[in-house]
């Protein structure tokens, strides 16, 4: 499965479950193997390979005893800053997003408000 965005949370965490079933099976662990590795229970194994919600620090646990943490760089690659961005910003890293303008809305011509 690809993972695309309209797939379904559910449908992502039940193929993210069963690669980890593949990996743990190739480097031929158990659950409770990986969970003792991993420093997680074995339930959180469990869940996570039945592709249920987990929390994010345990999934990485996981990830590193499978020696698969190297992976979230393919993930969320490091942000790069467009040529224009750069060259407002000096250097320096944005800490806000600016509000965006609705460009849609028809606009009231300015006056003095005095011609009457």
């Amino acid at each position: 499965m690809k993972f695309l965005d309209d797939s379904s949370d559910e449908a992502i965490l039940k193929e993210l479950g069963s690669r980890i079933v593949q990996y743990r099976l190739n480097r031929n662990l158990t659950q409770n193997a990986l969970a003792v590795e991993a420093g997680v229970s074995k339930r959180t194994v469990i869940r996570s390979e039945q592709g249920h919600s987990t929390q994010g620090s345990n999934l990485i646990r996981i990830l590193r005893a499978l020696d698969l943490l190297q992976n979230l760089e393919a993930l969320i690659p490091p942000p790069v800053a467009s040529p224009m961005q750069q060259a407002k910003m000096h250097g320096k890293m944005r800490k806000r997003a600016s509000s965006k303008t609705d460009s849609a809305k028809t606009k009231e011509p300015w006056s003095w408000g005095d011609e009457q």
